[in-house]
Order: C-alpha cells, then sequence, then structure tokens
C-alpha cells in the first residue's frame, strides 16, 4: 500500500506525458525520479539546436510545431503554462496550398482553434514541470531492465551496465518503446508485459507513421508565401510547413521546419530499413522535400542551412486505452500512458499524463 509520506514513483520518459505526470504526483506529495536516455526533456516536444558553419545558432522544433487544445481539463492546465509564460499563442495565419492548382487556399481555415507553442521552445514547457520541486529528473540515463521484486511489493530499474537505479512503490511508462520493441533495437523492452498478463492484452504491438522533417534557414524572409505555417493538399511528399521564426519568443532567424508525408517516409524506410539513416539517405530526402516546398512559389532562394531528421515512429496509428485514457495494473501500481493510449497529438499525451496521475492520487487517498 501506498502512502504520501513514503512512496515514490519512477517515470520512464519525459516527453510531455510523462512530464506532465511527474509534475501532478509531485504536487501531491509523491517522490517523482523520472529518467530519460536523451540528453534533455521533449520527446517529441524537443528543439534542435544547431550551429552553422559561420557560428551562427539556430533552433528548431522539429517534432510537434505547435498544439491545440479542447478538452476541459487540459485546458486547464494550459492555462496555468500561459500565466507561468512556459507557452504563448501562436497568432499567425495559417492556410493549405494545393499542389494540383498551385495555390493557397483555405486561409484561417481553422483560426476559431487558438495555437499554443512553447515559449521559447516547444520543450519549455516538458523542462519546467520535470524541474519542479519533488521531481527528481535524471537524463543520459538508459533503464536497461525493470523487474518485479514480489516478496518486497516494489520496481526495480536497472540500468544498461547492470547497475541499480532505485527501488520504487510505482511506475510509469510512458514511451512505448519501454513495453513494446523498437525496430532497430536488438535488446528486448526493459518492461515484460508478461508480469501484467492483463495489460498485455490491452497493448498490442502499436502501429506507428514515421515522418522526416526537414530544418531550414532562409538568408532573407519568404516574403511571397502568404502565410506563416500551411497543410499541404495533394501532395505524396510533404505534409506540412511551418515558419518557427515567426513563433513568439523566437529569434530573427528565419527558420522554416517541414514535414513529410507518412506515406513518403515509408517509401524511404521500406527501400532502406530503420538502420541509421546514411549521410547520402537524408541528402536525397532533403532535396526530394525542397523540391516539393519549391513548387510553392518559384522565388524561394537557396537556404543557407539544411539538416533531414528522421522519426521512425512519429505518430502512433491507434488508441490503445479508450476511454481511460492510460492503462493501469493497480496491483503492482504501474501506468502506462503516452499520446499511443489516446491521440496522436499533444493533447492526446497530456491526457494521458493526468490520468496516469489520477490512478496513483487514488490510490494515495484510499490508504490515508
Amino acid at each position: 500500500m501506498m502512502n504520501s509520506v513514503s512512496s515514490n514513483v519512477a517515470v520512464i520518459g519525459c516527453g510531455i506525458s510523462g512530464a506532465v505526470c511527474a509534475s501532478a504526483l509531485a504536487r501531491y506529495g509523491v517522490s517523482v525520479t523520472v529518467f530519460d536516455s536523451g540528453r534533455g526533456p521533449g520527446g517529441r516536444m524537443s528543439q534542435r539546436r544547431e550551429m552553422t558553419e559561420d557560428g551562427k545558432e539556430l533552433f528548431f522544433d522539429h517534432g510537434a510545431p505547435f498544439f491545440t487544445v479542447t478538452d476541459t481539463s487540459a485546458m486547464d492546465l494550459v492555462r496555468e503554462w500561459e500565466e507561468r509564460g512556459l507557452i504563448a499563442e501562436w497568432k499567425e495565419n495559417f492556410g493549405s496550398f494545393d499542389c494540383a492548382t498551385a495555390q493557397f487556399v483555405d486561409f484561417d481555415k481553422d483560426g476559431s482553434t487558438k495555437k499554443y507553442v512553447g515559449s521559447p521552445g516547444m520543450n519549455s514547457i516538458c523542462r519546467a514541470l520535470c524541474h519542479e520541486p519533488g521531481v527528481d529528473a535524471k537524463f543520459g540515463v538508459t533503464v536497461g531492465s525493470i523487474k518485479w521484486l514480489e516478496d518486497k511489493n516494489l520496481w526495480l530499474l536497472i540500468d544498461l551496465d547492470g547497475q541499480a537505479l532505485g527501488y520504487f512503490d510505482g511506475l510509469v511508462a510512458s514511451d512505448k518503446s519501454i513495453v513494446s520493441p523498437r525496430s532497430t533495437a536488438a535488446r528486448p523492452p526493459p518492461l515484460d508485459m508478461s508480469l501484467s498478463p492483463e495489460l498485455a492484452l490491452k497493448l498490442p504491438e502499436v502501429p506507428v507513421v514515421p515522418c522526416f522533417a526537414l530544418m531550414l534557414a532562409f538568408p532573407e524572409h519568404l516574403s511571397s508565401i502568404p502565410v506563416r505555417g500551411f497543410s499541404f493538399k495533394n501532395s505524396e511528399v510533404l505534409s506540412w510547413a511551418f515558419c518557427d521564426s515567426s513563433k513568439p519568443g523566437r529569434s530573427a532567424r528565419h527558420c522554416w521546419v517541414l514535414h513529410s508525408t507518412g506515406e513518403y517516409a515509408k517509401s524511404i524506410i521500406s527501400q532502406t530499413g530503420l538502420q541509421k539513416p546514411s549521410s547520402s539517405l537524408l541528402s536525397k530526402v532533403a532535396e526530394e522535400l525542397f523540391k516539393e516546398f519549391q513548387s510553392t512559389e518559384a522565388h524561394i532562394p537557396k537556404p543557407f542551412f539544411v539538416k533531414t531528421h528522421r522519426w521512425g515512429s512519429a505518430f502512433p496509428a491507434t488508441a490503445v486505452a479508450g476511454e481511460d485514457k492510460c492503462l493501469w495494473d493497480s496491483s503492482k501500481r504501474l501506468a502506462i500512458c503516452g499520446d499511443f493510449c489516446v491521440g496522436p497529438n499533444v493533447e492526446g499525451a497530456v491526457r494521458s499524463g493526468m490520468a496516469a496521475a489520477a490512478k496513483f492520487t487514488d490510490v494515495l487517498s484510499s490508504s490515508l
């Protein structure tokens, strides 16, 4: 049985779902330790820092470009983030580009929906949440295996070198690679789902949609493009384009991020596999994505910075948790949360993280 004085919970993964869950638990008095194999928080909310050859510093939100919110409980949290200065509304004009007619259409079609961005980067939210009182964030730490100690009623986390990372009353897996094998990894996932047969039945292999992101910096403002963010219609190559530098709190550099379609990314991966992409492959992808971008305006200048990133599992193609919004094993105090539980967007991940925290707080409340 957990109690609010002695309970400690491990959260694996510091994307937005894990960060929201960790913050909510800490506010309830739980001691939280967050483990993330990355250099910093964010997951798909990451911000990329790049240096040009002449020493210029560039920043790109190369994952989620913005997020919207419709759920009331999530909106309360978003309002708090806005009051704290962690996010700001992105008020630029949006639209679509129809490749069949070579015309921009649907200007501000979604203008009634507020678009939020992290400030000064999309990772600002996760960074703040994982450093709140009661949260101990450990980055660059990969959890290699997870053991359930039946006699102690505790979870034991072990790193890749076999060293113990600690004993915990509860466990939150906010990264699906903790429970589902990565296509690129030879080793099995850290959490053996046979430890929780009931959850194993609810967690099939989660299908994913890949994406390539192309980061571009231009010597001048692309004034010929009438909007700062737009989707593509009738394109087999590009799905979205965003002017990162038009977001509030960003630098004056003229930075854009392009996202490929899932179909395009799948076709490339089907030819090359999921091993680390070669420089020549990334150059080929960059050339093809930029060529499609140029179809929007013949006079787009040559960028002075070009870099491609592959998101091998960018978006989940299903939601596994239904109305519960997370998977929960009360007997072992195990929660599994993430966008793959609710929906393939930031709001889905936030709602799942909130739901996972609520499962633990319900247990704590009943034990008091």
